[in-house]
């Protein structure tokens, strides 16, 4: 089934509500990334997980070590956070993450909050 990238990011967005409310705040990213993953595998998504991230430089493919925490559908990256604050870093982090691979939408999420809507950011790139 077709889904934009605005309706998957509901979809992400509902189950980290859904996580954040039976899991609470506080745990390791692995931990929160590894219960999304599940959760939209288990919805039927296709969900790659640690995906690594070459850099291209004019015509050379550097693996140089970035790794996307889960892209959903090829469609939405989403970077994963337990910290107490996000930084400006994190976000132009995914938006580079976004450019190198041409996606159109991030989502930074910070399940160290206390209520999770207060912890979820739109990253978008010509979207």
């Amino acid at each position: 089934m077709y889904m934009t990238e605005n309706e998957l990011a509901r979809v992400i967005v509902n189950s980290c509500y859904d996580i954040h409310t039976k899991l609470g705040a506080g745990l390791f990213e692995s931990v929160y990334e590894s219960v999304l993953f599940y959760e939209l595998d288990e919805l039927g998504y296709n969900v790659k997980r640690q995906s690594p991230l070459p850099v291209i430089w004019k015509d050379l493919k550097m693996d140089v070590g970035f790794r996307t925490d889960l892209i959903v559908n090829d469609k939405v990256i989403i970077e994963i956070k337990s910290v107490e604050h996000v930084l400006p870093v994190h976000s132009k982090q995914l938006l580079t993450y976004l450019k190198l691979t041409g996606l159109k939408l991030g989502l930074l999420i910070n399940f160290n909050e206390s209520l999770i809507k207060n912890g979820i950011k739109r990253i978008v790139n010509g979207l």
